[in-house]
């Protein structure tokens, strides 16, 4: 009897080993797309700054003439 309770503690662990690997597997998937995410904001809102710093030194040059 003592054998088969073993059996099935080992088996509920390993359970909880695994569980626990996917988890963190989906976590850092998560984490993945979110870096990827904060650096295509990163990028668009470079652009945008770039863009800003174009119109004003056109709108400087057309007030300067």
């Amino acid at each position: 009897m003592k054998p088969i309770i073993a059996l099935f503690a080992a088996a509920a662990l390993a359970g909880c080993g695994v569980e626990t690997a996917s988890t963190a597997a989906t976590a850092a998937a998560l984490k993945k797309q979110e870096l990827e995410q904060g650096k295509k904001t990163m990028e668009q809102a470079q652009k945008k700054i770039g863009q800003s710093m174009e119109q004003m030194q056109h709108a400087r040059d057309a007030a300067e003439k």
